[in-house]
């Protein structure tokens, strides 16, 4: 039985050395979307939104990518470190490094580990320091949510400027398209003594 739980720990592992962890993603962000967008450093075995419940639903998402091998996971990690990746063309550069035990919601138990869960008694000397931790993440959840809500609102105005900017160079490109097509530009270019076709 021993044999068997090292076994599987082990084989976890060298599941964890392959997996990258991929954060700051869009909420918009599917499997297949990151399929694609990772499928250029090798073959994608899996793909595992970690889900968030203390955060609203419209957050950046992580997920977990198990790679073919470990050379193709550190290759991910060290490419997006160096070169900011964005995905789906959001404004928001994706993030990665390699993946972690404690990142898996179902992996085994490491061998020879015991985890103890119990009640405490108000009396008990621990309980004020649970009454301390219990305060500490409450306030960390609190905190997290505000820099959350205005990284969500400096997205949202970016997004709104890319938006903008498109538009603009948009009707630049049609008001362009639109002179040339109705020889305005020609004309304008024997007026001010011009080779329209050498100029482009």
């Amino acid at each position: 039985m021993a044999c068997t739980v090292e076994t599987e720990y082990a084989a976890f592992l060298e599941n964890v050395k392959r997996t990258v962890y991929v954060d700051n993603l869009s909420p918009q962000v599917t499997e297949s979307v990151l399929r694609s967008a990772l499928d250029q450093f090798g073959t994608v075995k899996s793909v595992r939104f970690i889900t968030n419940y203390s955060q609203p639903q419209n957050i950046p998402k992580h997920a977990l990518i198990e790679m073919e091998d470990e050379e193709q996971a550190k290759a991910i990690v060290k490419l997006i470190a160096s070169c900011p990746m964005m995905i789906l063309g959001m404004p928001r550069p994706v993030r990665a490094c390699a993946a972690k035990v404690e990142m898996f919601e179902d992996h085994p138990a490491a061998p020879g580990r015991k985890i103890e869960v119990r009640w405490l008694d108000p009396n008990d000397p621990d309980f004020e320091l649970a009454r301390k931790w219990k305060r500490f993440v409450e306030r960390h959840g609190a905190e997290a949510q505000y820099v959350l809500k205005k990284l969500m609102a400096e997205e949202e105005k970016l997004a709104k400027q890319q938006e903008d900017n498109l538009k603009a160079n948009f009707a630049k490109y049609e008001m362009i398209e639109a002179i040339m097509a109705d020889a305005t530009a020609d004309r304008l270019a024997r007026h001010y003594g011009m080779n329209l076709r050498n100029e482009l």
